[in-house]
C-alpha cells in the first residue's frame, strides 16, 4: 500500500464511509494514475479533463459511473491531499433520470413461480413482498423476523439507516417452510451462503441477482428485470391499488417513496390495524406523471388562444382520492 493510498483510506475511514463508498473512491483514484503512468499527486485539472472525456468516448460509461469517479477524484484533492477543486474546470455531467421497467402482478406471479429453486422462489417473493434491496434482503438476520408484530427490521440500510418493513402472512409461512427445509439450522443468518445454505455467513447480493436473471428467462419475461425492478413494482403496485403512501418515506428507505401500509396482491394480506387512509401525496404521486400545464377550455373559448393552469391551480382541481384507500 502507497503512502497517499493510505492516506486516502485514513481519511475515509474517519469519516465513516461505506465500505462500498470506500472502494469505490479507491479505485476511481487508482484507475486514474494508472491512465496517465504517474502518481495522482502529481496530475491537476488538465489530465481531470482528459481523463473524464476518455471515460466517455472510449469506455462508454454512463454519467452515474463518471459522476462517481469524480466524486473520489474530488475527495482525493480536497480531503486528502488538502488541495483546491474549482467545479468550473471539472463539471459533472448532467444525469439521465429513466423511468424504471415495471411489471405487471401476472408478470411478477410468474417471474415468482419460474424460480428454479424453493430457496430461489423464497428470494424473490420476499423482494416483491417488502420492496428490500437486494443487500438488504442478503443480511437479513432470523431476529429481524418480528412476527408478533408482523413487520422485519432493516438494520443498515442504504445510507446505514434503520427501518421497518410490512411482513404479511403469506410471505412469514413462506419463510418458515424455508428455515423447515435447511439441512443444518442457521444462528444468526437468515439465508445463510454455500451451496448447501450451512455456512456462517449470508449470501451475497450477486445471488439473488443471478436468481432473477434466471426466472426471467424461465417465464419468458423480455423486459428488462433484475431485483431491484421487484423494488419499483411493489410500490407501484401499492400505488395503483389506491392502498397508499403517505408523507412517511423512510419505511421503503427512499426520500422519493411513501410508506408500505400494504403489500400488493398475489402474496400480500395486510392486517387491518395497519391500513391508513391515502393522504394528499397519492394525488401529488399522479401528478409527476401528468403534463405539467392542461388547456383551460373556458378561457380558449373566450380569447381563441390556450392559457395554461399553474400547477398549483391544477392540484387544487384534482378530486379527493381518499375514499379509494377504503374500497
Amino acid at each position: 500500500m502507497t503512502h497517499l493510498r493510505k492516506l486516502m483510506l485514513e481519511e475515509l475511514e474517519r469519516r465513516n464511509y461505506s465500505p462500498l463508498t470506500t472502494c469505490a473512491y479507491l479505485r476511481a483514484v487508482e484507475e486514474f494514475a494508472r491512465y496517465f503512468k504517474r502518481p495522482p499527486d502529481q496530475l491537476g485539472p488538465d489530465h481531470i479533463r482528459q481523463y473524464q472525456a476518455y471515460l466517455f468516448r472510449e469506455r462508454k460509461l454512463s454519467p452515474n459511473s463518471v459522476t462517481q469517479r469524480l466524486g473520489g477524484l474530488r475527495f482525493f484533492y480536497i480531503k486528502t491531499l488538502k488541495q483546491s477543486w474549482s467545479a468550473e474546470l471539472t463539471p459533472y455531467p448532467k444525469k439521465v433520470l429513466r423511468l424504471p421497467s415495471i411489471l405487471s402482478q401476472e408478470e411478477v406471479a410468474r417471474l415468482i413461480e419460474s424460480a428454479p429453486t424453493p430457496f430461489q422462489r423464497t428470494l424473490l417473493m420476499a423482494l416483491y413482498a417488502t420492496g428490500l434491496r437486494r443487500a438488504e434482503l442478503a443480511r437479513l438476520k432470523i431476529t429481524d423476523i418480528d412476527s408478533a408484530r408482523n413487520v422485519i427490521h432493516v438494520q443498515g440500510g442504504k445510507g446505514r439507516k434503520d427501518r421497518d418493513v410490512m411482513l404479511s402472512p403469506n410471505l412469514l409461512e413462506a419463510l418458515r417452510e424455508h428455515w423447515r427445509s435447511l439441512r443444518r439450522k442457521p444462528a444468526i443468518w437468515l439465508f445463510p451462503g454455500n451451496r448447501w445454505h450451512t455456512a456462517d455467513h449470508p449470501i451475497s447480493p450477486k445471488v439473488i441477482w443471478l436468481a432473477c436473471k434466471e426466472a426471467a428467462q424461465r417465464a419468458g419475461i423480455r423486459k428488462e428485470v433484475h431485483p431491484h425492478t421487484l423494488r419499483h413494482c411493489f410500490a407501484t403496485h401499492l400505488l395503483e391499488a389506491g392502498r397508499g403512501f403517505t408523507n412517511d418515506p423512510d419505511s421503503v428507505g427512499s426520500s422519493r417513496s411513501g410508506r408500505d401500509h400494504h403489500l400488493s396482491p398475489p402474496f400480500a394480506a395486510t392486517p387491518e390495524r395497519h391500513r391508513q387512509p391515502a393522504r394528499r401525496s397519492v394525488t401529488c404521486q399522479e401528478s409527476r406523471y401528468r403534463r405539467r400545464y392542461e388547456i383551460d377550455a373556458a378561457a380558449a373559448c373566450r380569447s381563441g388562444r390556450y392559457h395554461p393552469r399553474s400547477r398549483r391551480e391544477l392540484r387544487r382541481a384534482q378530486p379527493n382520492v381518499a375514499h379509494l384507500a377504503t374500497s
